[in-house]
């Protein structure tokens, strides 16, 4: 931690260099670097040496990209998520709105999974694991000769 001196703005402020950033977000630096590079973070200021000046809120902004990334946002939807979340007539709803399109998208996606399961499931029982490969009938369902195994979609 270093307190900045050489300007009033941070006189009474706790700032910080990449690294202890990094360390608290329990990110590596390059992730940070890469957020401020895509502007998910602010830009922070810098010291006369050219040390970038963090602060705590580049912490918790991190910290809040991280946990959103959990949740199977992207980071254009972070983005827009962290643009809603400083925008002064942002409404609740509108934030439930991204949630509940982001809902959707995992819901669509375990549905593709489970198919993709069930798919494998029946490729796999298709297949004795004997004789030669040019019988293989997972091969064959891959190649495009057993749709019924596969089917069009």
């Amino acid at each position: 931690m270093m307190r900045e001196n050489q300007n009033e703005k941070y006189q009474d402020i706790t700032t910080f260099k990449i690294g202890e950033v990094a360390r608290r977000a329990k990110v590596d630096k390059e992730t940070v670097r890469y957020y401020e590079k895509r502007s998910l973070i602010p830009k922070p200021d810098r010291r006369r040496s050219g040390y970038r000046i963090f602060t705590q809120r580049h912490i918790d902004q991190i910290k809040f990209i991280k946990r959103a990334q959990e949740l199977g946002f992207t980071l254009s939807e972070i983005k827009e998520l962290l643009e809603l979340r400083i925008d002064e007539d942002t409404t609740c709803s509108e934030i439930k709105s991204e949630a509940q399109e982001k809902y959707q998208d995992v819901v669509e996606k375990i549905e593709d999974l489970q198919r993709i399961k069930n798919t494998l499931v029946d490729l796999i029982d298709s297949c004795a694991g004997e004789g030669p490969k040019g019988d293989c009938p997972i091969l064959k369902a891959l190649e495009g000769e057993n749709k019924n195994i596969l089917g069009n979609k």
